[in-house]
Order: C-alpha cells, then structure tokens, then sequence
C-alpha cells in the first residue's frame, strides 16, 4: 500500500525474475509466525496463527483483559520492552486484542516472549 514507484518497479523485476523469491518470503514469514504461536503458547497465552499475513492478531489474555489494550500494549513497552499494536487503534473490535507485526526473526521473537513471560505472571501454563 502506498509504495513509490521505483519500489513498484523492483518489485514487478524482482518478481519476473526471481520467481522462487515469494516463496522464500513465505517460509520466513512462517518461521518468525511459528516462532511467535509456539512461544506464546508455551507460557500461557494461546492464539490463533494467522493464515496469510504478517501480523498476528492476539487477544488480550484474561488476567489483563480489563486494562483495555492501549493500557496494555503501553505496560507491555514498559515493562518487557516489547511493542504491539492495540487493536482499538483498528476499529472498536480490536479492543480485547494486540497486533504483533512479524518484522523480527525467530531469534529476537523468542526474546520478546521471554520479556513478555517475565511480565505475565498471571497467565495459566
């Protein structure tokens, strides 16, 4: 959305010529998405893996539910040092959820879940 036009146009090259690229892009966006779900789930925080898309949706676990998630996503940068999404910031259905964005790799997602466990203490494992 919104790309400039050289980036259009290293795109459509990249694509007509590298045509084994969008599949690389897909296995690592599984990987980092994997990544994600597995270690969420491990400490307590179970969520749906996305199908197609780089960003996960998850719902705010129960303990924390009442904070409303700009309250929780700001606690989650202060005290884990992780960022999300709140999901208010997409409509009124997004309130009891986060969005991750699937930008790091697998290595630096499994730091992230390490902070976030140290912080979750309520979540049921």
């Amino acid at each position: 959305y919104g790309g400039s036009q050289p980036i259009q146009i290293a795109a459509t090259v990249t694509l007509n010529e590298a045509a084994a690229y969008p599949t690389e892009v897909r296995e690592t966006y599984h990987l980092r998405r994997d990544a994600l779900y597995d270690g969420l789930t491990r400490i307590g925080w179970p969520l749906q893996p996305p199908q197609g898309t780089m960003f996960a949706w998850a719902p705010i676990p129960e303990p924390y539910r009442s904070m409303g998630s700009i309250e929780f996503a700001s606690m989650l940068v202060r005290e884990a040092n992780v960022a999300v999404s709140p999901g208010i910031g997409f409509g009124p259905g997004g309130e009891n959820h986060v969005r991750f964005a699937l930008i790091e790799n697998e290595q630096r997602i499994a730091q992230a879940v390490r902070h976030m466990r140290n912080v979750l203490v309520d979540l049921e494992v």
